[in-house]
């Protein structure tokens, strides 16, 4: 696999998942870290150029101190995985993320950093896309069923289902195949409907289900 492989096609017409391998993810830097894209809609866009619809991705804050980019036409969620993260939003009272807490905000409030991190991201664009992130913490041998819960919104006819390993490992199975998840690898299901995936902790694992339509 190239890291291109990773740049998933989502048709109107059939369901399908994808695995993304954590180790063919684009990365990219920024001031304050780097970042690793694990999935981009549509995916000839690109992030620097502002014309996706949605983007998941997994970013390090290495800088003791930061300003997050200034994302106006973007609605904004973040996870923290690792480390601590104290933030404030456009001149507000700072607050301590918690680890594995969902966070919204608004991509164009100037949001202000202190700490070193790593962090899980979902964008969405305003108006166009909903959706959300939510947070599964597994036992040894745990198991869930990974749908999407979502009720469909009027006027968008398009689903996304992504299930990230965060930390630990995994077996997702769509009853078709089993799938290893290993720590930073994901599977995307487009046009998820009535799938479910059958989830299984190897070990005490955490996992982050975005759910993204438009």
């Amino acid at each position: 696999l190239s890291p291109g492989e990773n740049k998933l096609i989502i048709g109107k017409e059939a369901a399908g998942v994808h695995m993304i391998k954590r180790a063919h993810c684009p990365v990219s830097h920024w001031y304050g870290g780097q970042t690793s894209e694990i999935a981009i809609m549509p995916p000839e866009s690109l992030y620097a150029n502002r014309d996706f619809l949605w983007r998941v991705s997994s970013a390090t804050v290495e800088a003791e101190e930061s300003d997050f980019t200034p994302l106006p036409d973007y609605q904004r969620w973040l996870v923290l995985l690792e480390g601590s993260l104290l933030l404030s939003h456009s001149g507000g009272h700072p607050f301590q993320l918690e680890p594995y807490s969902v966070h919204a905000f608004d991509g164009g409030e100037a949001t202000h950093a202190l700490g070193c991190c790593r962090d899980f991201n979902l964008m969405l664009r305003k108006e166009i896309c909903c959706g959300g992130l939510r947070v599964l913490s597994l036992p040894d041998r745990g198991t869930a069923e990974v749908r999407f819960e979502s009720h469909l919104q009027t006027g968008m006819s398009c689903q996304a289902l992504l299930l990230y390993c965060a930390a630990g490992e995994g077996m997702a199975d769509d009853v078709k195949e089993q799938i290893l998840l290993r720590e930073g690898d994901s599977v995307l299901t487009e046009h998820p409907g009535a799938t479910v995936l059958q989830l299984t902790a190897r070990g005490s694992s955490r996992f982050i289900v975005a759910e993204v339509q438009h």
